[in-house]
């Protein structure tokens, strides 16, 4: 229906053009809800300054974009019905508008969660030392955030669709038909339902919390985000494990921070039967009174285990977290180690093994050694041929024996001489 101040203001445009009168109302709407819009972010944002310092005023920036797209649509639809267009395009024109001013509202109202998300993140720090609470408090904001947004996105594209007749009547042919077609949308929304579950019962009874370290599919890591269908767990070489949120539910796994975030951590040596073990005891706490890494709670240096060979000693120590808990067991490690080099390095594992005298090793007490073998016997050289004597033989004798062994070289260099060719 028009409002009397429309109708006031087309009586003075009455003399203009339909099209310009259509686009300075809706210019004068758009730039009227704009200049709403910036007051009312001037206002708010010294309210909050005031109250919450600098980065609740920063919170702000979610909410800003949002209500710059929802002002101007509410200031365009409540002059859409007054302007002089044909019935259709006003008809047309008031559902369009009125689908973007429900995704807008809804946005809004997605941007308004964020905005209380991070004001609470900003009172309850997770960088203080002890920030049980603080994770808490985050996890549970997270959760019920997030889930909030989805079901407000779902609420708005269901009302949405519901606005164009054709959908409308499908909806109510499945509302009368909610036998088989409501077993069939049940079944195939099953896994979004049970992670959506899966989040309220993380957020009820928090088996898991932000920056929880856990450890997940034999790998190490923290809790970085928790969605409304997965979990995000930084592992210790910044790759990211995406896990479903019902993982944390149906199986089992470790959480190092459950309760609070200080560890013990064990470094094990193997050393000889020598080692002086009240020596080693007081080294282990000069190296842990030495390092800040050692928040002071708990020491100690044990043998676990005696083998036939090494003794196995267990140093124990507590620190704050797990990442100063693992710094720590590699500080103990290289310094213990470093002084076994160097004040006792006969006490560093060794292999022994005593030989009786007159024994040969791999023989048994009276058993005999084995005979030497002979060494094979040389093969026989072949016997020179010796030279005929010029000296009791004549000459022409001597030149008969000789010839066949001329012609028999003769041969050879004719053979050979035959194979150069």
């Amino acid at each position: 229906m028009p409002h009397p101040e429309i109708n006031e203001i087309f009586g003075y445009l009455g003399a203009w053009p339909v099209w310009l009168r259509i686009v300075v109302l809706l210019s004068g709407a758009i730039l009227l809800a704009l200049v709403v819009h910036a007051v009312l972010f001037a206002i708010a944002g010294r309210l909050v300054r005031r109250r919450h310092g600098d980065p609740g005023h920063a919170s702000l920036r979610h909410i800003r974009h949002p209500l710059r797209w929802l002002l101007p649509l509410l200031a365009v639809s409540s002059v859409w019905p007054t302007l002089p267009l044909v019935s259709n395009v006003l008809s047309n024109g008031e559902h369009i508008l009125g689908v973007a001013t429900i995704g807008a509202l809804a946005w809004s109202v997605i941007a308004l969660l964020l905005v209380f998300e991070e004001i609470f993140n900003n009172r309850f720090s997770i960088s203080v030392q002890d920030n049980l609470r603080a994770r808490r408090v985050r996890t549970q904001i997270q959760i019920l955030r997030r889930i909030t947004a989805f079901t407000i996105a779902l609420l708005a594209i269901a009302i949405a669709l519901m606005t164009i007749p054709a959908v409308r009547q499908v909806g109510t042919g499945l509302f009368a038909s909610a036998g088989l077609a409501g077993l069939v949308a049940g079944m195939a929304a099953r896994p979004t339902l049970s992670n959506l579950i899966a989040g309220i019962q993380i957020a009820l009874t928090e088996p898991i919390r932000i920056e929880d370290v856990v450890i997940v599919e034999n790998e190490w890591g923290w809790i970085e985000e928790i969605h409304t269908t997965y979990v995000v767990v930084r592992i210790w070489d910044l790759r990211r494990l995406v896990v479903p949120i019902s993982y944390f539910i149906e199986k089992p796994f470790q959480n190092w921070t459950r309760r609070s975030a200080d560890l013990l951590g064990a470094v094990h040596f193997f050393v000889d039967y020598s080692v002086p073990v009240d020596a080693l005891r007081a080294r282990l706490q000069q190296v842990l009174q030495a390092t800040p890494l050692w928040d002071g709670k708990v020491w100690n240096l044990q043998v676990t285990e005696a083998t036939e060979r090494v003794l196995k000693l267990r140093a124990l120590m507590s620190a704050g977290d797990s990442g100063k808990a693992w710094d720590l067991r590699c500080h103990v490690r290289e310094q213990m180690v470093a002084w076994l080099q160097q004040n006792y390095p006969h006490a560093l594992p060794r292999v022994r093994a005593e030989l009786e005298q007159g024994a040969r090793p791999g023989l048994e007490p009276g058993a005999e050694p084995p005979t030497s073998v002979p060494a094979p016997a040389a093969r026989p050289e072949k016997p020179a041929r010796p030279l005929p004597d010029r000296s009791q033989k004549g000459e022409a004798q001597l030149e008969g024996e000789l010839k066949p062994v001329a012609d028999e070289s003769g041969k050879d260099s004719k053979d050979s001489g035959g194979l150069k060719r």
